[in-house]
């Protein structure tokens, strides 16, 4: 070899050996610092983003809550069949490496180095979880050294049957949506758990890891059909499976469920459990934590709630913001515990919801509070109101305020009863003067209305209060909830929508009992019960009769701006109300206002349906109430000669103890129980008994107001004991009355007659 020749492969060595040492002073920096940030063997743990999941009353799953949609499952929950398939189409070596195939990733970095970029990947099952669970996705060299070397941990802290289960709950799936996980991809494509996939779906779905867009079911349904055939092709070479069997589970169908629609269900109960959870967990646990949250919700309740109500409202043009007016919500509770089985907060996709946070006027709906205040004040049902013109001078103002009826007549007296049924405002307002604002406000909070205004320049210590002009207004759920008292026999139990949550390993992270407190007694809770019960017979809640027991009241506000309708059985509370938006514009649509006769027709349709296979059931009568026949128009005890009669029912104590001075008076008599004649002062004191008797009919008048129609008046004395110190036929009675022809056997009449018989005082 020639000198010159020598000196030249000198330099080259030099120069190799310096490329070298570049070249391995480059790889030691780019290890370095791939490995700069990353966590010692002890420190390595994967905590997986796993959605929350909502349930209502019955297990049924009603929302996730989630940055990537992904339910956890343990490896034994993922059929095998699913398992080595994915191991079959990723990486048939998994079982035998340690986390990296040098010769499949020797083949990729020659076409990557040739290439000048990452675009073959050569990654191991481990190496993917190394990328999806700790690193991002871009493709550089840097990150391509920090997943081999996150995959060598992954082997030595984990177990293989561990890496395929971690694998299997993190990898993507959906293209364009955040699904991850098997079992989340399994509900998406296929409408069931993993668990129950079968060979086919098994091999459709470890084909779509590779790409869920290029090979989606949905969208390129041929492709996938290959995709399938090739991962059960490789199956087949692997022996997981027959080549019979291969081909079988080729020829299956896809079996993928159409695209749901994206519509939530229950969107407004779940924003207002979310907004719960939220205050109590933080954003990280409730969108990654895993929460399991059992709630009071009812889907069928809340189903046949948002059919009714929304299919009942009127259709208009959509508003600028793109929404149908009028809206509507509705609440429907469990009257015993709060429990909220249902939540309607409005039609259309806004976040605004009208069930707890649309505060608007009440009208008539609020007069309920006001009676059961009067109640409390030892008014009776039959308490005569005067419905008659008044006016009131209120401070501020020039000109007096003359509360007026809706339809500007006057009924003269009306009964406590009628007023309410009739929704009769003067009377009322004359009810509530009578009472004192202060009185139907304490009960009104006392029960659950928490939006009253007591002070400042504008606030709801005025006679307005009655008839729902209120400064602030309530919402559908205050009302339901402040209704709930009456069947609720006095007890306020607080709305209540969250059950119980769970963290994902199941360790309860809170349990929830109903809250209730006693604001009501129980006889005035059934007065006011029975009351409503005729609105909904008699009054302006015709529309919401189910022909079974219930009760309830309108609310209609001035201009028709407000329609609600608050009603309940012995064991359901629901509450509709509809209203535009804009609050001072009037429901007018079609030429029709809108009004409460629609919301109790809403109310009406739905609690026939939601009690349709449920028994019909009274309200439970307290012990201690008194029923009693009254005349309607005096309210008094009623006679044989009253009109109108009814039974009545009273809180002891309360109820009349006089008959009817309208339609014929009544007299007593002092009678001997012994011969059944006028008593004279011979008979024995202990056998003289004062009886009551209709002064129209003689007819005998027990004191619950029974009419004995055998018994009337007697007409002679007693012919057992004469009189005193005197043989009969003394025309001195015992009293110093001079009789009509007195005596042993006489007779007497009340038109003759004064000493016996008594006229009873008005």
């Amino acid at each position: 070899m020639s000198r010159g020749m020598g000196r030249i492969i000198s330099i080259l060595a030099v120069g190799f050996i310096l490329v070298v040492c570049v070249a391995s002073g480059v790889f030691v920096g780019v290890v370095m610092g791939a490995l700069r940030n990353m966590p010692a063997l002890q420190d390595l743990e994967y905590r997986p983003s796993e959605a929350t999941r909502i349930y209502d009353v019955n297990g049924k799953l009603v929302a996730r809550l989630y940055i990537e949609n992904r339910v956890w499952v343990p490896l034994r929950d993922i059929p095998e069949s699913l398992q080595n398939a994915v191991i079959a189409i990723e990486d048939h070596n998994f079982r035998r490496h340690h986390g990296v195939n040098f010769t499949a990733m020797l083949r990729a970095l020659l076409v990557d180095l040739k290439e000048g970029r990452i675009v073959q990947g050569g990654s191991t099952i481990t190496q993917q979880l190394a990328k999806n669970a700790f690193l991002t996705h871009e493709r550089t060299f840097t990150r391509k050294i920090q997943e081999f070397i996150y995959a060598i941990q992954l082997e030595r802290a984990y177990t293989k049957d561990q890496i395929l289960e971690l694998y299997l709950n993190e990898v993507y799936f959906y293209p364009g949506q955040a699904v991850y996980g098997v079992e989340a991809a399994s509900q998406g494509y296929f409408g069931k758990h993993v668990r129950d996939l079968n060979l086919a779906e098994s091999a459709l779905l470890a084909g779509l890891i590779r790409n869920s867009q290029l090979y989606s079911p949905t969208k390129n349904p041929e492709a996938a059909r290959a995709r399938r055939a090739t991962v059960l092709s490789r199956m087949a070479e692997l022996g997981y499976i027959s080549h019979e069997e291969a081909d079988a589970a080729s020829r299956a169908p896809l079996g993928v469920i159409e695209k749901r629609s994206s519509k939530e269900v229950a969107p407004y109960f779940v924003d207002y459990v979310r907004a719960q959870l939220l205050e109590r967990y933080g954003q990280e646990t409730v969108y990654k934590g895993g929460l399991k949250v059992y709630t009071t919700l009812d889907l069928r309740l809340q189903e046949l709630a948002e059919k009714v109500l929304l299919s009942n409202l009127p259709q208009d043009k959509p508003d600028a913001k793109g929404l149908m007016q009028p809206q509507g919500a509705m609440v429907v509770l469990d009257a015993h515990d709060g429990y909220i089985r249902a939540m309607v907060g409005g039609r259309g996709n806004d976040e605004f919801n009208r069930a707890v946070q649309s505060y608007r006027q009440p009208g008539s709906a609020f007069k309920p509070f006001v009676y059961t205040a009067a109640i409390q004040a030892g008014y009776t049902p039959s308490t005569l109101l005067d419905d008659s013109p008044v006016e009131y001078n209120i401070p501020g103002q020039k000109e007096p305020w003359a509360p007026v009826n809706n339809d500007n007549k006057f009924r003269g007296p009306v009964s406590l009863r009628k007023a309410l049924e009739d929704s009769i405002n003067v009377a009322s307002v004359k009810l509530l003067d009578q009472i004192g604002i202060a009185n139907a406000i304490k009960t009104a909070k006392a029960m659950g209305i928490t939006s009253l205004v007591e002070s400042g320049r504008r606030n709801d210590m005025t006679l307005s209060l009655v008839l729902g002009g209120l400064t602030k207004g309530v919402t559908p759920l205050e009302m339901a909830a402040a209704y709930a008292v009456f069947p609720n026999q006095g007890i306020r139990a607080e709305p209540m929508a969250i059950v119980r949550v769970e963290d994902p390993d199941g360790n309860v992270l809170e349990r929830n009992v109903p809250v209730k407190k006693v604001v009501l007694d129980e006889q005035t809770a059934y007065v006011m019960t029975d009351m409503m019960r005729g609105v909904i017979t008699r009054g302006t809640g015709k529309a919401a009769n189910i022909g079974r027991p219930a009760a309830g009241k309108t609310g209609t506000t001035s201009d028709y701006t407000n329609a609600w309708f608050v009603g309940f059985t012995p064991d359901l509370v629901a509450c509709v109300w509809i209203g535009n938006d804009e609050q001072q514009k009037p429901m007018i649509y079609g030429g029709v206002r809108i009004g409460s006769a629609r919301a109790a027709m809403i109310w009406g349709a739905f609690m026939k349906e939601a009690l349709r296979d449920t028994p019909s059931g009274e309200f439970p009568v307290p012990s201690g109430v008194v029923f009693t026949r009254i005349c309607t128009e005096s309210g008094m005890l009623a006679t044989a000669s009253c009109p109108r009669t009814a039974t009545e029912v009273f809180i002891p104590g309360t109820e009349p103890k006089e008959f009817c001075t309208l339609h014929g008076g009544i007299v007593e008599a002092s009678v001997c129980t012994e011969s059944g004649c006028l008593a004279t002062d011979a008979c024995p004191p202990d056998k003289i008994e004062v009886r009551r008797y209709l002064a129209s009919s003689g007819l005998r008048v027990l004191s619950d107001g029974t009419i004995l129609a055998g018994e009337r008046i007697p007409t002679t004395y007693c012919p057992l004991h004469g009189w005193h110190g005197e043989a009969p036929g003394s025309r001195d009675g015992p009293d110093g009355t001079t009789y009509r022809a007195p005596g042993n056997g006489s007779t007497a009449t009340p038109q003759d007659l004064t000493g016996p018989y008594r006229s009873n005082p008005d």
